[in-house]
């Protein structure tokens, strides 16, 4: 016997929903910035090994190939910048393998864009100006915007240099903390210890009511971003947090080709050392690279999350109509 065809959640939840994609499409509007539609499908995808993806077999006669299911439009959406589309932005859907929860679906909706020209700290001021706007219902948009450096905000909660590890530290702190199981799931990898302490202690308290911004991630945790020009050790990485919600992330985009296939190659090699499944290379994206990529920064936002904000809904599945169990 079949489930409910049902959806699961309300027509308040659609009507909120879509509410939302309006808001967001007048935003940009009003900014000039272009919307765009890019491949769900693609022949190659990313190696972060943080992330599993799902595979498709495609079969034109007299050939078969694998095709990848997108977990970011990001490679994409970049070949349209370095081909010279301007800003722009795009809200569609994305997959991740694997991933389930109370923040997690496999497949779920992103809004990205990319502004040509933008620092980091200009794209920091315009993720706070799209916050307010969506929120301006709500208490939210009338509190301050906390905006903390990774390796302060990290300190203030564990005690800890986020850039320089001490495996030794690590494991006391985590021993402290009541995190048995740290040093077995982190090994001596700097970036597995960086995820879990911060998810742990430092994410819960961010946002209180209120946009939170983390900025100037360590380097080992972001293959995208450019480096800080004043110090190697960071990059130009922001994250997103509403009440220890984490949103989404950005980045002073990096646009060194060489630079950004030898960080590919270093996550394959991780992703290998770790058995996962191996990626192919996006080699249009590293073209798209090769050719001119212009100054731009760039951020994704996972909007079913922002919508769980917006309508206080507890569950991810709350505010989709057919979450995976019931598609």
């Amino acid at each position: 016997m079949l489930e409910s065809w049902r959806p699961l959640c309300s027509t308040e939840q659609l009507r909120a929903r879509a509410k939302l994609y309006q808001a967001i499409r007048l935003f940009f509007s009003k900014r000039g910035v272009l919307e765009v539609e890019t491949p769900l499908l693609s022949h190659g995808i990313g190696t972060d090994p943080q992330l599993d993806f799902f595979t498709t077999a495609y079969y034109s006669a007299p050939r078969r190939q694998t095709l990848f299911l997108q977990t970011s439009p990001e490679f994409a959406m970049k070949r349209l910048v370095a081909a010279s589309s301007g800003s722009i932005f795009q809200i569609c859907k994305a997959f991740r393998n694997g991933e389930s929860g109370r923040f997690h679906n496999p497949e779920f909706t992103l809004l990205e864009w990319y502004r040509v020209g933008f620092t980091l700290s200009e794209l920091m001021d315009e993720i706070a100006d799209l916050i307010v706007f969506l929120f301006q219902d709500q208490p939210i948009s009338g509190n301050p915007i906390q905006r903390y450096r990774y390796q302060d905000i990290f300190a203030c909660h564990t005690g800890l240099n986020a850039l320089e590890f001490s495996y030794q530290d690590y494991c006391a702190c985590a021993r402290a903390q009541q995190l048995p199981d740290a040093p077995r799931l982190c090994g001596h990898e700097h970036r597995l210890w960086l995820d879990l302490l911060f998810s742990q202690l430092v994410q819960p308290h961010l946002g209180n009511n209120a946009l939170c911004l983390v900025f100037g991630y360590p380097a080992c945790q972001s293959s995208l971003a450019r480096k800080n020009q004043y110090d190697s050790r960071i990059t130009d990485r922001v994250e997103v947090f509403i009440n220890g919600v984490e949103l989404g992330n950005g980045y002073y985009e990096l646009t060194d080709v060489h630079e950004q296939q030898q960080r590919f190659e270093q996550e394959i090699m991780l992703r290998q050392e770790n058995q996962q499944t191996a990626p192919v290379l996006d080699q249009r994206f590293l073209s798209a690279l090769a050719s001119g990529l212009p100054d731009c920064a760039g951020m994704a936002i996972g909007l079913d999350r922002l919508l769980m904000l917006l309508t206080n809904s507890k569950h991810i599945n709350d505010v989709l109509a057919f979450p995976i169990a019931n598609a």
